[in-house]
């Protein structure tokens, strides 16, 4: 358990999002108008919960078996560790994913998209990291969409991720892009990152020892919790 007396690494000015961000739209409603109000956090905020291997199964980290047939899509691999600011690995970590197939939909009710949902893919995953703090996802590569945040807009291919530390309030989310990405100079929720580095924090890599021959393609994205190398979050 962390004390008090421990003392986090500064953040790098320009290497998170601020909270509004007038060029992605949504920020403009959600974004604090006065200023933030500091709480104390209480013992439900700083304790538990503990999650065991039994709890979240292996067959929760692939996303390609899950149902009755195979889903339709480019198969891929997504590793990567989760580690802290000095960069130590975080292990038993509760890391989710969540995204959209092939064709740019989310398996959500709200998803208003009139791309094809596939039946076969559930469109979330979760697992635990090991000792090293390494994760590994079987999954299939997610399509752009449309949305509606100015004229012909169009979200890069990108994996939501969650990174459950060990209190109920510590829950962290980030998206992870893909190398190449034309949409990517485009993106106002990538670009809201002022800090060039930073950006690139976000986008994965592609890792040829992780490839399955004749399988998946391999791709590797590490997330760094707080300091001056720390992964982009969403506010």
């Amino acid at each position: 358990m962390m004390t008090s007396e421990y003392v986090y690494a500064p953040e790098q000015a320009g290497t998170q999002p601020p909270n509004d961000f007038p060029r992605y739209g949504s920020t403009i409603k959600r974004a604090p108008k006065r200023k933030l109000i500091p709480m104390t956090q209480t013992l439900s905020e700083i304790t538990g919960p503990s999650f065991s291997a039994d709890w979240v199964g292996a067959s929760a980290a692939d996303l390609t078996g899950r149902r009755s047939g195979a889903p339709i899509g480019e198969r891929i691999i997504v590793t990567g560790r989760i580690l802290d600011e000095d960069g130590r690995p975080l292990r038993g970590t509760l890391v989710e994913l969540w995204q959209a197939n092939s064709a740019g939909r989310y398996t959500h009710e709200n998803d208003g998209h009139n791309a094809p949902l596939d039946p076969n893919f559930p469109g979330v995953g979760h697992l635990l990291t090991d000792d090293d703090g390494t994760y590994r996802f079987l999954t299939v590569r997610p399509g752009c969409y449309p949305w509606r945040n100015e004229t012909n807009a169009w979200r890069p291919a990108h994996i939501h991720f969650s990174v459950f530390g060990a209190g109920f309030a510590s829950r962290l989310i980030t998206q992870m892009y893909f190398p190449g990405d034309p949409l990517l100079p485009l993106d106002p929720v990538y670009n809201s990152i002022p800090d060039q580095d930073a950006r690139k924090r976000l986008i994965s890599a592609y890792d040829h020892t992780v490839t399955e021959e004749e399988f998946a393609l391999g791709f590797r994205f590490d997330i760094v919790l707080r300091g001056r190398h720390a992964t982009p979050l969403e506010n």
